[in-house]
């Protein structure tokens, strides 16, 4: 029987054709060839490359192809079926392989219900925005259901891992309904948040729709209603046939959680309202008898009344909230747990004297107010020296890639920004070519844009080195940063102080001078121990002679 669909629109009626036809699915297998066969869904796109599922009823084969059914993603080209005994294979050469979108959103699924009451729709998932993004949240939906989407606009934001990202419409339809709404948090990727219809006036039959299991698992195989009905009929005479033949206290002792206990112990139990999950048997077998009771209750009675006091105290005397953590402070917590289990981490110090730089800082910034630029900060001054000194010791603008060492050739500086969100690392690419003025600009861009929380993932991936300053707007001396992984350095900035050192020719003569802390933490798997000196060495050179950095 040959059935023609010509484009995505006709196929409203598909309903009616699975009710008086059988249905044909176009599959793709793993070895690059396509089949068609016998199913229950019609043309069911599946992340896998895989447009549809068939069951082990007929197969049929294609002789050629000249329509064209039109998909989200995909190109079909069917013109003729018929039946044929096997199954034959055809080499993807002679039709239009799947064309799936570029970029990280990942593509909505197409579904046609077999339901007559609900029309063709399309399911919308959660879409992977970030390589390591394996759920995200819900922060707010720009469109409202019933509102009229085309492609490119934006639907809803989505704090992912890293940022919040506004996601896209790929297909123009009409939103009919929203699954999960504003503030739904922890949703997996893939996970239907949304449901799009094509013709406006369908937008209605959605208003009590339910994303099905079937729906929220694309892989789960399914069952036909004769084989749910023959294994329900056949469960309880396998039950009845393998269950043991047991006396009437083994039968009490199993069904517990199957934990073993003589009549009279649970008796005892029972009357002094003790979980037999909390006894450790001493009979055979492990079997809880009448000892073990009497000795769990003289335990409790000499142990309750001093954890009790100890217990109402603390109760008493903490105070406290909850708060819920967000998707970008989960991720920071275990990207730096896991530099630090896996990263053998050393640290290398050195006082710089600053004075030079705070001089040249203030003739630049008078230049900058003279011009209207931005301000360059002390930071700014540290981000090109840490670039310039990557390019002399490009040994520490590397990552350990277990089999091999990967050096860049690129030098992109993370500099960490703390918000009231948590903490972002946007990054300076090619800071090394970049001059003072530029670098202040994009600084100061960057660190507004994290605080309002509307990074984009290329403003925080590919850096190669960070700088982390908590001296400047905190006034900390000195500390030691934890590497972000894959780097294999971060550079710890104190703040800078004045310090009296001895001066001129005589042994009573001092002169005052300013020194910044620096603390080099490197991945001893990539950064020797002197090569890490070696870079802090030119580095300290760039920050006392700041004039070398402008040749």
């Amino acid at each position: 029987m040959a059935q023609i669909f010509r484009y995505s629109r006709q196929l409203k009626n598909a309903h009616s054709i699975l009710r008086h036809g059988p249905a044909y699915t176009l599959c793709f297998s793993s070895e690059e060839s396509a089949f068609v066969s016998r199913g229950d869904d019609v043309l069911r796109r599946h992340r896998k490359g895989i447009l549809g599922k068939g069951d082990a009823g007929t197969n049929i084969s294609m002789d050629y192809f000249a329509k064209r059914i039109k998909m989200s993603s995909a190109a079909l080209p069917i013109s003729h079926l018929k039946s044929s005994p096997s199954k034959t294979s055809i080499p993807p050469s002679a039709f239009g392989l799947l064309r799936t979108f570029p970029g990280r959103q990942s593509a909505a699924m197409r579904c046609y219900s077999t339901n007559s009451d609900l029309p063709p729709h399309q399911e919308i998932g959660m879409p992977s925005l970030s390589p390591t993004m394996t759920e995200g949240n819900i922060a707010r939906w720009l469109k409202k259901e019933g509102d009229k989407v085309s492609p490119g606009e934006v639907l809803c934001e989505v704090e992912t891992d890293k940022a919040t990202v506004e996601m896209e419409c790929m297909e123009e339809g009409y939103i009919a309904k929203i699954i999960k709404q504003d503030g739904a948090q922890n949703i997996k990727v893939g996970e239907v948040i949304a449901i799009t219809v094509e013709e406006e006036e369908d937008v209605g039959k959605f208003k009590d729709y339910e994303v099905s299991s079937a729906s929220t698992d694309q892989d789960e195989v399914k069952t036909t209603p004769e084989t749910t009905k023959a294994s329900s009929t056949k469960k309880p005479e396998q039950v009845k046939a393998s269950e043991p033949k047991v006396s009437p206290s083994e039968g009490t002792a199993h069904s517990d959680d199957r934990i073993f206990s003589s009549p009279l112990a649970r008796k005892l139990a029972e009357d002094k309202n003790v979980p037999l999950s909390k006894l450790k048997g001493t009979g055979p077998e492990g079997r809880i008898v009448k000892a073990d009771v009497e000795d769990y209750l003289a335990s409790v009675k000499t142990a309750t009344p001093h954890a009790k006091s100890v217990d109402d105290g603390a109760v008493h005397a903490l105070n406290y909230s909850d708060i819920p953590n967000s998707q970008i402070r989960k991720v920071t917590a275990s990207r730096l747990l896991l530099s630090k289990q896996t990263i053998p981490h050393y640290y290398l110090t050195v006082d710089t004297r600053v004075d030079k730089l705070i001089e040249l800082r203030s003739q630049l910034n008078s230049l900058q107010e003279a011009s209207g630029g931005k301000r360059i900060s002390l930071n700014d001054l540290v981000i090109k020296a840490a670039a310039l000194a990557l390019q002399k010791i490009p040994q520490c603008n590397s990552s350990w890639m277990n089999d091999f060492i990967r050096q860049y050739h690129n030098i992109n500086i993370n500099v960490a920004v703390q918000t009231e969100n948590g903490l972002f690392v946007p990054v300076i690419k090619d800071a090394d070519k970049k001059g003072l003025s530029k670098i202040a600009e994009e600084v100061k861009n960057l660190a507004q844009r994290a605080k309002e929380n509307s990074l984009k993932p290329e403003d925080y991936e590919g850096g190669t080195f960070t700088v982390s300053n908590l001296g400047g707007p905190f006034g900390v001396k000195q500390f030691c940063a934890i590497i972000n992984p894959p780097q294999s350095c971060i550079l710890a900035v104190g703040s800078a102080e004045r310090r009296v050192i001895p001066g001129g020719a005589g042994v009573d003569q001092f002169e005052f001078g300013s020194f910044m802390s620096v603390t080099l933490s490197c991945d001893h798997r990539v950064v020797d121990g002197a090569i890490g000196a070696e870079w802090l060495k030119a580095f300290k050179g760039y920050i006392e002679n700041p004039t070398s950095m402008l040749l």
